[in-house]
């Protein structure tokens, strides 16, 4: 059943799904997809082009789907896609892509954006994603699967944060991080691998040690990442994350926080 307040403003056009509930003074737009289950909170604005996935939550005054904050942006029809179990906490903006950067922003599935968030066009976030109050990602960053970001953060545009990695608050990060680590500060520098957030999502102890022993390779001893590689296929066991951890370091093109 489909409970919509009597004070939304909900455009003929927009597709909503079963079970959505519409709070009262919302604006949901033409050219919008609402998924089953979806709670829409008091004067939020839903724009054009958005797509919301299922059983997400969206908090009061939240405006999503606005037009990008670019002076390239010319009003062509671009995109925004949220992934199903998202919850956007009050005042969070995001907003949508553009033709230059592909086209669409993409929020994916079961990400928890505290207040006052702020996703710029272009971006992508993996699943399980944490952005803490006041984070702020400029244009074109790519955030990786369960990537923490603590609150107060500004990440500059193009960046890329791998899986899992956690970023602590009132950083400023500017190059690339790579998958499993810890980074914090102003420039933002690593701190280790994030043994903390590992543990918790049940990665092995002997998955732990092989990363901890392609991270003094890359990071303690002063090799390039030429040498840093071709050491670490040598000594380190070549599992998936590994693998992983070292393919973002050597194809990075910002370059990776140190």
């Amino acid at each position: 059943m489909i409970q919509i307040h009597p004070t939304a403003i909900i455009d003929p056009l927009a597709e909503i799904d079963t079970n959505v509930t519409i709070g009262p003074y919302a604006i949901v737009q033409s050219d919008v997809c609402i998924g089953s289950g979806t709670t829409i909170g008091p004067y939020t604005t839903i724009e054009r082009y958005v797509t919301i996935g299922a059983d997400c939550q969206i908090s009061q005054y939240a405006a999503v789907g606005g037009v990008p904050q670019d002076l390239k942006f010319d009003g062509e029809k671009t995109y925004l896609r949220i992934g199903r179990g998202t919850i956007i906490r009050e005042f969070v903006t995001i907003n949508r892509g553009t033709e230059f950067g592909g086209g669409i922003t993409e929020v994916g599935e079961e990400n928890y954006l505290m207040a006052y968030t702020h996703i710029a066009h272009d971006c992508k976030t993996g699943k399980q994603v944490i952005l803490a109050n006041n984070s702020t990602l400029a244009g074109h960053i790519v955030l990786g699967d369960n990537v923490t970001v603590g609150g107060l953060v500004a990440i500059h545009q193009f960046v890329q944060i791998g899986d899992f990695a956690y970023i602590g608050g009132k950083s400023a990060v500017v190059k690339d991080i790579p998958p499993y680590v810890i980074a914090a500060g102003d420039r933002a520098t690593l701190h280790g691998l994030n043994n903390v957030g590992l543990k918790r999502h049940k990665f092995p102890k002997s998955t732990l040690q092989q990363l901890k022993k392609a991270y003094r390779i890359v990071f303690r001893i002063g090799l390039t990442v030429k040498q840093a590689s071709e050491r670490v296929k040598a000594q380190v066991e070549q599992i998936p994350e590994v693998k992983n951890f070292m393919n973002f370091i050597v194809e990075s093109n910002r370059g990776v926080t140190r």
